[in-house]
């Protein structure tokens, strides 16, 4: 599996959910546990499909070696603060094999706790958002509306991504000016733009022009010796980077996207590793917001619920994502159990049996309690 890859072509369900979705991290992460969980071999094979993975224990392992690098937090010695935190609920009456448990604590790192979907469906949902709150700093808020979750609900798997990253070379306030931006309708708008004289990580390509952005590292990190970026870091060495990719056209994106979706290694080949000269240099500042709200995942039981915000300024960048999946009923095993009546007040037939052997000791009928000589 190429976890940085775009898929090549349509894959039901699951790609309908997140192709036009800016945030990926949040979304593969959540995915990758509800790909490993008690779900049932249908909605697994459709995500790894999608994660061009040939099996669950390969997605495990890749996952576990991204855990130590990608979401390393590096705050403590002066880079960027991040936290991916798991978790998986899963409803307390199930029967659930103690390997999903160590799976899911070992290799995902995620709370696993048993909460009463059955009878207090609407607690647990609010538990959930606040869960996804406080693991985003605040950033996202009542991911799971009312409704998406009842008491026929079996599991919910969990990610919260937070991610606050300060430039290496911060922008001059003084130099921030509103200009216009151009929309695709051919008007325009008027947003502050940042602004610098320095030099920055610039390369032209055929069609677009890609700007690198360096976040301050922290003390034990060289900005410019992890390239190209084909390989993973080693966790010590962690490097982050905003990336702009502008098309020299106004409305050259979607062709711009194609490209990168269409083509191997598109984002490792277009990598700036080196500083030119700017002229004019203008980057606007912003935040935005977005989200999927109980997206189909292909299959009636699952559904994706998913909101993601980044915002830049002068000072550097801060972005927040949490993705809930939320299955109806871990099919592996059963739905939720349902009470069911069971008022024994008309003629039955009654067997005692030995269950190891299914050997029959007796059997008969009882069509009147009343008459003992029957």
């Amino acid at each position: 599996m190429n976890p940085s890859s775009f898929p090549s072509k349509s894959t039901i369900g699951v790609e309908k959910a997140i192709k036009n979705q800016k945030d990926m991290r949040s979304l593969l992460t959540a995915l990758t546990l509800a790909a490993s969980g008690p779900d049932g071999s249908s909605v697994s094979n459709e995500i790894l499909s999608f994660l061009r993975s040939s099996s669950t224990h390969e997605l495990n392992a890749v996952f576990s070696k991204l855990v130590s690098v990608i979401f390393a937090d590096h705050s403590a010695n002066g880079g960027p603060k991040i936290t991916s935190v798991n978790g998986v609920w899963i409803e307390q009456t199930l029967p659930i094999d103690s390997s999903f448990n160590d799976l899911f604590e070992n290799v995902f790192k995620a709370a696993f706790d048993g909460v009463d979907f059955l009878t207090n469906a609407e607690k647990v949902r609010i538990e959930l958002n606040k869960w996804a709150e406080d693991h985003t700093n605040g950033l996202i808020k009542a991911l799971l509306p009312p409704g998406s979750v009842s008491s026929q609900t079996g599991c919910v798997f969990g990610n919260a991504l937070y991610f606050k990253g300060a430039w290496e070379v911060p922008f001059d306030k003084s130099y921030t000016k509103d200009k216009e931006f151009q929309l695709l309708s051919g008007t325009s708008v008027s947003v502050p733009f940042m602004s610098s004289y320095k030099n920055q990580y610039i390369k032209a390509y055929d069609g677009f022009k890609v700007l690198r952005i360096p976040y301050r590292q922290g003390n034990d990190v060289d900005t410019n010796r992890s390239f190209p970026y084909r390989q993973v870091v080693d966790a010590t060495n962690g490097s982050f980077s905003m990336y702009f990719y502008l098309p020299d056209k106004n409305d050259g994106l979607d062709d711009l996207m194609k490209a990168m979706a269409t083509t191997s290694g598109f984002v490792d080949c277009h990598v700036p590793i080196s500083k030119v000269l700017v002229n004019k240099f203008r980057i606007p500042k912003f935040k935005i917001a977005y989200g999927l709200d109980g997206q189909d995942l292909g299959s009636r039981s699952m559904a994706l619920y998913h909101k993601a915000c980044v915002e830049i300024d002068e000072e550097g960048a801060k972005a927040a994502a949490a993705t809930f999946v939320v299955s109806c009923g871990c099919a592996r095993y059963m739905e939720p159990p349902k009470r069911i009546d069971f008022v024994a007040d008309h003629p039955f037939l009654f067997l005692i049996r030995e269950d190891k052997t299914g050997t029959v000791l007796f059997v008969g009928q009882i069509k009147d309690p009343s008459n003992k000589s029957a």
